[in-house]
């Protein structure tokens, strides 16, 4: 009796301060399933600021499970312009698009000393074959994946660049605050070229856009921190209506 007890508490502590709980304890599981979910993630592997955790065309062979860090996915024009596609932290599943083609289609780089536990595909297809509510777990974080990027589609096609600056403000306190940080104060670990490649936007109008939000109020800017003062007046501003006064 001693034994699973001493197991299962071994794999909850080991867990307890991971991102990653959500997708490594599904809820309902056996002791047996724990301990195999716990075998796959198991690996870890560090990523140096400006590494590459992946390159465009490297062969693709696991996801990987950002642990610690922040992350920046990159794809690059025929003309050499790099383009910003996405910027992962932690919790938050890379890799997926190598799934179809068993090639990675970007670059994906830390923006700060990162580490990810790796998730060997084949080995994740077959423990989720054996264990149906990872399974399920699994098609959920692709089914998020693909609708951020839907949101993505959307910020870039019909908003203004005030409204996207709102928007991914926004974006990123929602993110923050689901993985138990603060949702009103955090650091920008991209650079404001970055965002702006990522919204399509110039520099300058980055630059422009947050210096306005704070001469109104909504925010603090100090470099790369942030503080949002008003975030009812940020989301005002992604329904495009009147800023509001109060918080």
């Amino acid at each position: 009796m001693n034994a699973p007890n001493f197991s299962l508490s071994r794999l909850k502590v080991a867990c307890a301060n991971c991102n990653l709980r959500e997708l490594c304890l599904p809820v309902g599981l056996s002791l047996a399933e724990l301990e195999k979910v716990e075998e796959l993630v198991a690996t870890r592997r560090k990523v140096r600021r400006g590494d590459a955790l992946f390159r465009a065309g490297d062969r693709f062979d696991a996801l990987y499970a950002v642990r610690l860090g922040f992350l920046k996915s990159t794809v690059t024009s025929s003309d050499g312009r790099e383009q910003v596609t996405g910027f992962h932290m932690a919790g938050e599943l890379v890799g997926l698009d190598g799934i179809g083609t068993e090639t990675h289609s970007c670059d994906t780089v830390a923006l700060e000393d990162t580490e990810v536990c790796v998730i060997p595909y084949q080995r994740l297809e077959e423990v989720a074959a054996a264990v149906p509510v990872l399974r399920h777990h699994f098609h959920k974080v692709m089914s998020r994946e693909i609708v951020r990027e839907h949101g993505v589609m959307l910020l870039l096609g019909s908003m203004h660049a005030e409204e996207r600056l709102a928007a991914f403000l926004l974006n990123l306190s929602q993110r923050f605050e689901a993985r138990g940080y603060s949702r009103t104060e955090f650091v920008l670990r991209m650079t404001r070229a970055e965002i702006g490649s990522f919204l399509g936007l110039k520099l300058e109008t980055v630059s422009r856009v947050l210096s306005r939000f704070a001469q109104e109020g909504l925010i603090e800017v100090n470099q790369k921190h942030v503080r949002i003062l008003k975030t009812e007046g940020l989301r005002a501003i992604v329904a495009g209506q009147p800023c509001p006064g109060g918080q």
